[in-house]
């Protein structure tokens, strides 16, 4: 994962490059400055994983075509697939109507999951009444 001092995070000048404006004022974080992301595989439409990510996260989501997070529970930033090898190559990324959640699409290689399966969903449905139209 690219380190603070990494080039390829400063300007020209030597600034830190930030989340572009017309993009960071529509974000409506949690208190923790924090926005959800559902990470979709983007052909099948499969929902793979939910991740969290403020500002500089989605700035390296949308600049270097891989998914980075941030750990709540690490305090730090992590990129899908640096360890496992599980990367998710990002396709497309959309922001809801009210600017409090993230659509990631991308194309999942290997399981999404920390657990091991394709999704972090996979048999872990709860009782639900089904519902009739």
């Amino acid at each position: 994962m690219p380190e603070q001092n990494d080039p390829s995070l400063r300007e020209a000048d030597g600034a830190p490059v930030s989340l572009p404006a017309d993009v960071a004022d529509r974000l409506k974080r949690d208190d923790a400055g924090l926005v959800a992301a559902v990470v979709q595989q983007f052909d099948s439409r499969e929902v793979l994983m939910v991740g969290w990510m403020d500002d500089e996260a989605l700035r390296r989501t949308l600049t270097s075509g891989r998914v980075t997070f941030w750990s709540r529970s690490r305090q730090e930033y992590w990129r899908k697939g640096d360890t496992s090898g599980h990367v998710q190559w990002v396709k497309a990324v959309s922001l809801d109507c009210d600017g409090d959640a993230l659509l990631v699409q991308v194309d999942q290689v290997g399981a999404a999951c920390h657990t091991g399966t394709r999704t972090c969903f996979d048999g872990r449905e709860l009782p639900a009444v089904v519902g009739t139209a």
